[in-house]
C-alpha cells in the first residue's frame, strides 16, 4: 500500500523541474514570483531532490523542457519526481510568454499528462509524478456568500470501478497509459489564483508550510488535503486536487 524507496538516499537521483514565467510580451509581469521559485527551491531540495529551473519560456519552450525532462537518465535511479510550473493561466492551461488571451500559446494539462504518461515516460512508471501548478484558471472570484443551515446536504458515497484482468506474456504486459499522477492546482476551475507582489503565491506559501511541518510523517494525499484545508479562512482562493491516479501512499520519508 505504499510505494517503494528503491534506492538509499546515497544512490538515489531525485530528480524536480520547475518552470515559472514571470516576464510577458502582452501580459503583467507576474511580480513576486521569484519568491515562489526561491521558497519552492529551497523546499524540493530539503526533500532531496536536485532542482532543474527554467524561466520565461512561451507554450511550446516548456512542452519541449518537460520533454527533455522526461527522458532524464537520473529518473532510473529515482523513486519519484516533482514538476512545479507557476505561471499566468486560463481555464484551457497556463501561458506561454508570447500569451495574448486564453487561447495564444497555451500549454495545456493534457501535455504534460501525455508527456510523463506510461507510453512516453516508461523510465517513471511505477513512481509517483507530483504536479503542482500555479495559475489562475479563470477571472471569478472563488467566493459565495451563504446562509448556514442545520442541514447540509450529504455527499452520496462514490462509486468503484471494477478492475479488469490483466493480460501478461513472456516479454509485454499491459499497464494503464496513465497512472502514479498526483496534482495540486492553486485554484478551482474559472477562478483566480492570489499572488502577493512582496511575498509571492499564497498557494505556494501554504504548500510550502504544509510539506515542512508535515512530510516527515504524512503522506503526499494528505499533505494535499492539509493544504486545501489552510484556506479555510481564505475563502476566495481553494486549491484543487485533481486527476491524480496514486494507486498507494506515497511518503517522503517513509519509515520516519
Amino acid at each position: 500500500q505504499i510505494y517503494p524507496l528503491y534506492l538509499p538516499a546515497e544512490k538515489r537521483t531525485r530528480r524536480a523541474l520547475l518552470i515559472c514565467n514571470i516576464e510577458f510580451e502582452h501580459l503583467s509581469k507576474r511580480c513576486g514570483a521569484e519568491k515562489d521559485v526561491e521558497g519552492m527551491t529551497k523546499l524540493l531540495e530539503e526533500l532531496g531532490y536536485k532542482v532543474e529551473i527554467n524561466c520565461n519560456l512561451t507554450s511550446q519552450e516548456m512542452a519541449n523542457v518537460l520533454k527533455e525532462f522526461a527522458h532524464c537518465k537520473e529518473h532510473q535511479n529515482s523513486d519519484s519526481t516533482f514538476l512545479v510550473l507557476m505561471s499566468h493561466g486560463v481555464r484551457a492551461g497556463l501561458c506561454g510568454t508570447r500569451s495574448r488571451d486564453g487561447n495564444t500559446d497555451i500549454l495545456s494539462l493534457d501535455t504534460i499528462y501525455e508527456t510523463f504518461n506510461n507510453k512516453h515516460c516508461q523510465v517513471l512508471l511505477g513512481k509517483p509524478k507530483v504536479l503542482i501548478i500555479q495559475a489562475c484558471r479563470g477571472e471569478k472570484d472563488g467566493s459565495v456568500l451563504v446562509r448556514d443551515t442545520n442541514s447540509p446536504k450529504r455527499a452520496g458515497a462514490s462509486s468503484t470501478p471494477r478492475s479488469t484482468v490483466e493480460l501478461e506474456s513472456d516479454t509485454i504486459r499491459k499497464v494503464h497509459l496513465e497512472s502514479d499522477f498526483a496534482c495540486l492546482y492553486s485554484s478551482t476551475p474559472d477562478t483566480v489564483a492570489w499572488r502577493c507582489p512582496l511575498n509571492g503565491s499564497i498557494f505556494i506559501q501554504h504548500l510550502i508550510k504544509q510539506f515542512r511541518n508535515c512530510a516527515h510523517n504524512n503522506h503526499l494525499r494528505e499533505i494535499f488535503r492539509k493544504v486545501q484545508s489552510s484556506f479555510d479562512k481564505f475563502p476566495q482562493q481553494l486549491p484543487a486536487e485533481e486527476r491524480t491516479t496514486l494507486i498507494k501512499k506515497f511518503y517522503l520519508f517513509p519509515g520516519c
